[in-house]
C-alpha cells in the first residue's frame, strides 16, 4: 500500500464533520450507526448487516442500542423525524471508540479503513482537547479560590474602615466640665 507523501495527504471526510458525529451518551462517545454508514459510504442496512454477522466482535461497551428516552432525546436534538412520518422505526445502534476501531475489520473497502483511521484520528484530538479543557478548569478553580481569599480579606478591611468611619461620626459621650475656680 503507498503511503502519501508529505503535503499530499488528502482526507476523505473533514475533520470537523467527524467531530461533530461523536455524541456523548451513558458517559461514553459515541457514535450513530447512520452517521458511520455515511461515512464509510454504505446504507446502515449494510452496515448493521455487517455488524450482526460478527457479533461477537461487538461486546456491550463496544456497541449498544439506545434505549427509548435516549434515542428520543436524541431524535429532537438531531431533528430527525417519527416513526409514523417515514422516518426511523427503530432505535439506533452506536458505536463507542473501540467499536468503531472493530468496524474496520468488519468493512473491508479501502473507504471503509481511510475513514476508519480519520475517525480514530478525531476521537485522539477530542480526548487531548477535553483534557487541556480539564487542566484548563482545574487552573480556573485555583484562581478563583485565590480571588475569593483576596475578596475576603479586602471585605474584612472595608468593614473595620466603615466601622471606624462610624466610630468617628458619633459624638464623644459629654463629659462633665471642671468649674474653674474655688468651690
Amino acid at each position: 500500500m503507498r503511503t502519501p507523501r508529505s503535503g499530499e495527504a488528502k482526507t476523505l471526510v473533514p475533520a470537523e464533520r467527524i467531530a461533530s458525529a461523536i455524541l456523548i451518551v451513558r458517559g461514553h462517545r459515541v457514535m450513530l450507526d447512520a452517521g458511520l454508514a455515511s461515512l464509510y459510504g454504505v446504507p446502515t442496512k449494510v452496515l448493521l448487516q455487517a455488524v450482526r454477522r460478527n457479533a461477537d466482535r461487538f461486546p456491550a461497551d463496544f456497541m449498544f442500542v439506545l434505549d427509548p428516552d435516549e434515542w428520543e432525546i436524541l431524535r429532537s436534538q438531531i431533528v430527525t423525524s417519527t416513526g409514523n412520518r417515514g422516518g426511523r422505526r427503530y432505535a439506533p445502534f452506536v458505536f463507542t471508540e473501540q467499536g468503531v476501531a472493530m468496524l474496520s475489520s468488519v468493512l473491508r473497502t479501502p473507504r471503509a479503513i481511510a475513514v476508519n483511521i480519520e475517525i480514530m484520528r478525531a476521537f485522539v484530538r477530542l480526548r487531548e482537547v477535553l483534557a487541556a479543557n480539564s487542566e484548563l478548569a482545574k487552573r480556573l478553580d485555583q484562581l478563583e479560590a485565590r480571588i475569593d481569599q483576596r475578596l475576603a480579606d479586602q471585605d474584612q478591611a472595608i468593614v473595620e474602615i466603615l466601622r471606624a468611619i462610624r466610630e468617628l461620626m458619633n459624638p464623644p459621650a459629654r463629659t462633665p466640665k471642671r468649674k474653674i475656680g474655688f468651690v
